[in-house]
């Protein structure tokens, strides 16, 4: 509804200014205060978006990486590569040793879960700080997913998933980046480790949480790691 009220302010403004008033030098360009409205309501959407998350018992993620994902989020829905209104967000700015994945139903503003979640073994440390879309690298690739099947390999139920980044992701199913269960994915292995364990690349999550995450989030919903370092174009893009 916005967007189609908007067009009509802008010509009830640009009408009741006369021409003659305005210098060459100084007359308004429709188009560029036409975007920044546009700019001005995407940061409007995102904020409102993020005041309405709520849980009673999970932490929220940062707006910066919540803001990257909605846009991306949006940017994916209109293209029709995802289709649910579920969107996961694994922020690896974070430690390891922290819960840095939320699960968010952006319908109803609820987290349905926040959980811890390893990077890949050659990523970092703690802290996750090198990524790749390359075979046998043993890194994390960041940037937007759409999630995929379901299907019983080594770790059990497991989940594959689909890079929509050319260059960064797009080779995740073929190198069988995926969600799936870990042992080294606990408050127990960070006591005796002071860190999080680390896999071959995926996206490991508790033993006692992949079932319900993995069911939750399958079959073309949003699936975003997020770093400082890089700033995805879908998560750029302007809401339209």
């Amino acid at each position: 509804m916005i967007y189609t009220i908007i067009p009509t302010i802008l010509f009830v403004l640009a009408s009741v200014i006369p021409n003659n008033t305005i210098s060459s030098d100084t007359k308004i360009s429709k188009p560029t205060v036409y975007a920044k409205t546009l700019e001005t309501t995407v940061e409007a959407k995102i904020e409102t978006a993020y005041s309405n998350l709520h849980s009673k018992k999970f932490a929220l993620p940062k707006l910066e990486s919540f803001a990257v994902a909605l846009k991306g989020y949006y940017s994916l829905k209109e293209k029709g590569l995802i289709k649910k209104d579920i969107l996961t967000i694994i922020d690896f700015s974070m430690s390891s040793n922290t819960k840095r994945l939320w699960v968010i139903n952006l319908i109803t503003g609820d987290v349905l879960f926040n959980s811890l979640v390893a990077h890949g073994r050659n990523t970092g440390e703690e802290f996750a700080s090198n990524f790749s879309n390359a075979n046998e690298s043993f890194k994390s690739s960041l940037g937007f997913y759409s999630t995929g099947e379901i299907y019983n390999g080594k770790h059990g139920m497991s989940l594959r998933l689909d890079g929509l980044e050319k260059g960064v992701n797009d080779n995740a199913r073929a190198r069988g980046v995926v969600m799936h269960a870990a042992d080294y994915v606990s408050d127990s292995f960070i006591k005796n480790n002071h860190r999080l364990g680390r896999s071959q690349g995926c996206p490991a999550v508790p033993n006692e949480l992949s079932k319900e995450i993995i069911s939750m989030i399958k079959d073309k919903s949003c699936f975003f790691i997020y770093h400082p370092s890089r700033v995805s174009k879908f998560g750029t893009k302007s809401l339209s």
